[in-house]
């Protein structure tokens, strides 16, 4: 029987400080990479999202399982909607992409650093230590929590980190016959979308303090990429989205990114860097 090997990571142990003062979402992967490339362990089961767009020579994303909802989620006891919060209510997020749509939409709310797994987030907001908590809903679903004081946010108010959902099967280059294994799992839909989006990261270069948010979805056979940049205070975000064939999703991604970049400040990405 295959043994699954459980590693903490320093992005898990870490939560007294922001992940972008630590080196970002890639804190969640670089251990587990290492261990895949030391040959510790075979396989790497990740949250795409916080994957870097180069990946360290030597592995491969081999499979992305079917996506999850990509959406956010606000999660209070008094409101459905980011526009039903009361004025001045107090709002927590580790993201720096939520924070900042957040004071575009609502400059009247107190947004605030809260880290931690999901329960111990929400453990946070039901003692009292916010009004309202932005999570996932993929990780909602994932660990089976269901409540009325969960809201969707709809991505016309609010797009997703890319390639949020999305679950990604990484192993070394060299492994043959587990590439073959893996490639079975994958899901060629997800598989489209998720390119479209890593291309346009990586075309918008950013880095952790880059509020940067995509999401790309089939419709009708066309692919449908839309993405936005926002300053960290939120005085400003650019929006721009794209349709073209499922076979260009690359070619996509990359055109959109270097259009949005084009026209948002480089001191931005400097900040961020």
């Amino acid at each position: 029987m295959p043994e699954v090997i459980e590693i903490t990571t320093t992005g898990d142990t870490v939560v007294d400080r922001p992940l972008a003062d630590i080196g970002g979402k890639g804190l969640f992967a670089k251990e587990i990479e290492s261990a895949l490339l030391a040959g510790s362990i075979d396989l790497a089961v990740h949250s795409l999202k916080d994957l870097e767009t180069v990946l360290p020579e030597g592995l491969e994303i081999a499979a992305l399982l079917p996506r999850e909802d990509p959406r956010d989620a606000l999660v209070c006891s008094d409101a459905q909607s980011i526009e039903d919060l009361r004025e001045g209510a107090t709002v927590a997020t580790s993201s720096v992409r939520r924070t900042a749509v957040l004071k575009a939409l609502r400059p009247d709310l107190q947004v605030i650093p809260m880290r931690g797994n999901v329960n111990t987030r929400l453990a946070k907001l039901a003692k009292g230590d916010a009004d309202a908590l932005i999570l996932a809903m993929a990780g909602l679903r994932r660990l089976g929590i269901d409540s009325p004081d969960i809201a969707p946010i709809h991505v016309a108010t609010m797009l997703p980190s890319a390639c949020q959902g999305v679950v990604a099967l990484q192993c070394r280059e060299n492994d043959d016959d587990l590439r073959g294994l893996l490639s079975a799992a994958n899901d060629p839909d997800t598989h489209v979308t998720s390119i479209a989006e890593r291309a346009l990261l990586a075309a918008l270069d950013g880095s952790c303090r880059t509020p940067i948010g995509a999401l790309a979805q089939l419709e009708d056979g066309e692919l449908w990429l839309r993405a936005e940049v926002a300053q960290l205070d939120g005085s400003q975000v650019w929006r721009t989205d794209a349709r073209g064939g499922i076979a260009d999703a690359v070619v996509l991604g990359a055109d959109l990114g270097a259009d949005l970049r084009s026209r948002v400040p480089d001191d931005l990405f400097e900040d961020a860097a």
